[in-house]
């Protein structure tokens, strides 16, 4: 059993890299990909557990990316930490968070929610700051009773207080994967656009933009929709992928390697994606 996507405290999970990789190694992982958003910050720690544990530690990212009006997340796994031009773009990445991240105090105080940027960062551990450090503040601030009710209420992609930030294309990021070395794969696509979505069609035009593979295993998908993606990956010829999304404390009940419970990614997949790698870059048509 491997799991290829999972978050630290360096983005918006609750764990070390540390903490995560014995987490893995005590769940019984053959495999853990690292996946922070637009960092690769907690590599270098998280690599050094290798001598400690049984289970293969892997490099990773989760880039945003703006597809059809929507943010549609990019899992680029397999990459080389230490390709500089990638590491340039997840400083952009950054950069454009941050950025966000002010018009968002801005937004919210307008709303009359008003919250700090030092008490949203005083949600988190590490620079990077998302929403769910937002949702932390508003719940300490007494805007809103419990965090999950920020999104709900304020800052979900619907919501009045949701800013958007600048983000690269499908195209864009998975050109910069491919050139890291990495294979660039379709996030939790049942969850896009709130999960009303046909992918059919979509998928293969973001294959003709250089995706090569789609998480059809994914900790809080329902069993028709992991069939579903299975099906959609064979017949398009691009690499099945899976993981359960862990966060740690953020997302209650989902666990390292089995998400709500019945997860199983299959270690064979792990084999599929490393031949893709090997493959070699493809062009872009």
């Amino acid at each position: 059993m491997i799991d290829l996507h999972c978050h630290t405290l360096h983005s918006d999970g609750t764990d070390t890299p540390e903490g995560l990789a014995l987490l893995a190694d005590q769940v019984g992982l053959a495999a853990l990909c690292l996946t922070d958003h637009d960092t690769l910050d907690g590599i270098p720690s998280f690599l050094a557990m290798q001598p400690q544990v049984r289970t293969r530690l892997l490099v990773g990212t989760e880039i945003s990316c703006r597809y059809l009006g929507h943010s549609l997340h990019v899992l680029g796994l397999l990459v080389d930490p230490a390709h500089a031009p990638f590491q340039a773009h997840l400083l952009d990445q950054r950069q454009a968070r941050e950025d966000r991240n002010v018009r968002m105090v801005a937004r919210l105080a307008e709303l009359g929610r008003p919250v700090t940027l030092e008490e949203v960062q005083a949600q988190s551990k590490t620079p990077l700051l998302s929403r769910v450090h937002f949702a932390k503040a508003l719940a300490v601030k007494g805007h809103v009773r419990r965090p999950p009710e920020a999104f709900e209420r304020l800052i979900g992609d619907d919501g009045p207080a949701y800013v958007s930030r600048e983000e690269p294309t499908p195209a864009e990021a998975a050109r910069w994967i491919r050139e890291a070395g990495g294979v660039p794969v379709v996030a939790h696509p049942g969850r896009f656009a709130g999960g009303r979505f046909r992918w059919d069609d979509a998928m293969a035009e973001l294959q003709r933009q250089g995706l090569e593979g789609m998480e059809a295993y994914y900790g809080e998908y329902r069993a028709s929709e992991q069939t579903y993606f299975l099906g959609l990956a064979a017949r398009l010829g691009m690499v099945a992928t899976g993981g359960s999304d862990y966060h740690g404390a953020h997302k209650p009940g989902l666990a390292l390697g089995r998400g709500r419970g019945g997860l199983r990614v299959p270690d064979d997949l792990l084999v599929a994606l490393e031949a893709r790698q090997q493959a070699g870059n493809h062009p872009v048509d």
